[in-house]
């Protein structure tokens, strides 16, 4: 089997929260939930997870991911709408990006319209709720397999 750089999943401010903050849109599963199905979607390969409230935490996991990792999957909650620094480490990463929303966030506030994440991600998902994540790590799976960026 091809030995492959670890998938980096990142998840933004809030995330923390999940299964407790407005369930009523982000469902009632936990964070911790989110990393076992993201372990188990990942199978062999390895996966570096983290969750951040913290924008500056979030890019330096992003600048480590550009030197050590194959794929991102990143939900970077309300940095999505916010942060050009953000936007300017992940375009400095060369591999695959897929960018993931739990909730439909077009169905939202207009505010949740306008990613900048966007601009750079390779893909974007969103609405699938939190175990949606599995599927997304199956997709980076194969965008990184494809060589896509």
């Amino acid at each position: 089997m091809t030995q492959h750089k670890p998938l980096f999943i990142l998840n933004g401010p809030n995330l923390n929260r999940l299964g407790r903050r407005e369930p009523e849109i982000y469902g009632h599963h936990t964070l911790s939930d989110v990393e076992f199905w993201c372990r188990e979607a990942a199978g062999e390969w390895s996966v570096v997870f983290r969750q951040t409230n913290s924008e500056e935490m979030l890019i330096e996991s992003v600048h480590e991911a550009i030197d050590e990792g194959s794929g991102i999957l990143i939900n970077p909650a309300a940095f999505t709408f916010t942060s050009l620094a953000l936007l300017d480490a992940l375009k400095m990463f060369k591999g695959p990006i897929i960018e993931f929303h739990i909730s439909n966030v077009h169905r939202r506030e207009q505010i949740y319209h306008k990613s900048l994440v966007s601009m750079t991600a390779t893909a974007v998902m969103a609405g699938l709720g939190a175990t949606g994540y599995p599927h997304a790590v199956r997709a980076l799976k194969l965008l990184v397999a494809e060589g896509k960026r």
